[in-house]
């Protein structure tokens, strides 16, 4: 299943006031609830990724069906593209993945297109479990164990990082 997102969703959702939690299927909510139309136009943008980066971005969005946009977007609020960063968690590359997280999806990070993919499947794995684009991104930041347990994101860090990754994916949706 492709799944495309774009800001419409969000916009219009939030205009219309319809402003509903992740958990009761808001305008965050899974990517595969979401019935939008591709942006298959020959115009269509092309979503602000390094050029040294777009092949990884494009192949790891196609293997897992997580928009390039919402990678794009992670990756911005991640590292800012830098593939050498590394948080405070020890979290590395371009999407910032524990060592842990890339030895459990069998993926050797050291290398941006690497870093890419195993962001995407770890990405996919979260809104598979939590049908959520909201509660994926704060899993993903805090972890599944604590979002699981608070049925949120457990801490303001965390919702400071979904509220960033989710502002820029609006600004990007619908690129390519």
């Amino acid at each position: 299943m492709t799944l495309v997102l774009t800001a419409t969703a969000l916009a219009s959702a939030n205009r219309s006031g319809e402003r509903r939690s992740a958990q009761a299927g808001g305008p965050a909510s899974a990517i595969s609830s979401l019935s939008l139309q591709a942006q298959d136009e020959p115009t269509a943008r092309l979503c602000p990724l390094p050029k040294r980066f777009r092949p990884a971005f494009e192949r790891a969005s196609k293997r897992t069906d997580v928009p390039l946009s919402v990678l794009a977007a992670m990756a911005q609020v991640e590292s800012n593209f830098q593939p050498n960063a590394i948080s405070h968690a020890g979290a590395r590359g371009l999407l910032q993945v524990l060592p842990s997280t890339a030895q459990e999806l069998k993926i050797n990070l050291g290398r941006p297109d690497a870093d890419v993919l195993a962001g995407a499947r770890y990405l996919k794995r979260m809104l598979d479990r939590f049908d959520s684009l909201e509660l994926a991104l704060a899993a993903y930041n805090a972890g599944p164990t604590a979002v699981a347990r608070a049925g949120q994101a457990p801490s303001a860090e965390t919702r400071t990082y979904v509220s960033k990754v989710l502002a820029r994916w609006q600004q990007l949706a619908g690129c390519s």
